[in-house]
């Protein structure tokens, strides 16, 4: 009975270390405060955390939309936790819990950088971490490289299905396809416009058609966000650098790693069969069967090659 008594006090004991431990934490700014999530292992002594910073859109701290939940984010930091790092995850501004008074003309995409940058400061004065490594997402890669720069404060920068051509290129070649069938003067136009932006000119009387992307209010964000070549930035950066790929993400290509890798020389490059956009494991490439079991699916677990290499990343010692 007492050997039984003690296999029971010990399994009760290796329980309450692999419990999550969550605490909610915020980033005063100037007009209102972002809410986050810290998950940290008790320790005697300091370890590195993750700061993951999301992709585009209304995407939260666990990597789901209004219209999507895959819980992408979630699961990572999860993983990292019951291997000893820590992680911050947060709801950008102006998403989820994070409502701030910002009017939309008055947002850059420095505003996004800004707040990493912020959240180093912050975090970096808490005694229980060692390192911060910043984890960025899609449109979160290029947030965290320019972040990383000159900043000794970050050690480690890893990149997860990152752009590595710029924003207009990008969407020229997401636009193009999308208006096949249409006039070409509409995609010259289009073209045009972004043309604009690209050199910092604003355009005037903009088509009503033509509003949800190029509205007077949006256009001073994507100048600030034009300017800005993955390639260059990513070239920038002095600190070790991990760059992870999925062979079935249909909205990033192996292209764009490919070209982040020759940019950042030093940097680790792991392709990952069969990962697609949101870290999960799809075989296919056809949207509509990745939207239903991977993007909206929040049980649908993330690739388990890319959780490993990011811990042994981050614990990798120099």
């Amino acid at each position: 009975i007492t050997f039984f008594i003690i296999t029971w006090l010990l399994s009760l004991s290796i329980s309450a270390q692999l419990l999550m431990s969550e605490e909610p934490t915020t980033l005063k700014t100037s007009v209102g405060d972002i809410y986050g999530t810290l998950k940290v292992p008790e320790n005697k002594k300091p370890i590195p955390i993750a700061i993951i910073i999301a992709g585009s859109g209304p995407t939260d701290r666990d990597c789901n939309q209004p219209s999507m939940k895959s819980n992408a984010y979630k699961m990572l930091s999860d993983a990292l936790f019951y291997s000893n790092i820590a992680t911050l995850c947060y709801d950008k501004r102006g998403i989820a819990k994070s409502k701030v008074e910002q009017k939309e003309e008055d947002l850059r995409f420095d505003t996004y950088i800004d707040d990493v940058k912020s959240w180093i400061d912050q975090l970096s004065k808490d005694k229980r971490f060692s390192d911060i490594i910043l984890v960025g997402h899609s449109e979160g890669s290029l947030i965290g490289m320019i972040a990383a720069q000159n900043n000794p404060k970050v050690t480690k920068f890893i990149s997860i299905a990152g752009a590595g051509i710029s924003a207009p290129d990008i969407l020229k070649e997401q636009l193009g396809k999308q208006m096949q069938g249409q006039p070409e003067a509409i995609k010259n136009m289009v073209f045009s416009y972004i043309d604009k932006l690209e050199q910092g000119e604003t355009i005037a009387d903009v088509p009503v058609y033509l509003n949800s992307l190029f509205r007077p209010s949006v256009q001073p964000y994507m100048i600030s966000w034009f300017k800005y070549k993955p390639q260059t930035e990513i070239g920038r950066l002095t600190i070790p650098v991990l760059l992870l790929q999925g062979t079935t993400d249909v909205q990033v290509g192996i292209d764009q790693v490919e070209l982040l890798a020759k940019a950042s020389p030093k940097a680790q490059k792991v392709i990952i069969e069969n990962m697609d956009h949101v870290m999960k494991i799809s075989e296919t490439t056809d949207m509509m069967e990745q939207l239903k079991n991977s993007y909206n699916n929040p049980e649908a677990p993330i690739s388990k090659e890319l959780t490993k290499t990011i811990i042994n990343f981050i614990k990798e010692k120099e």
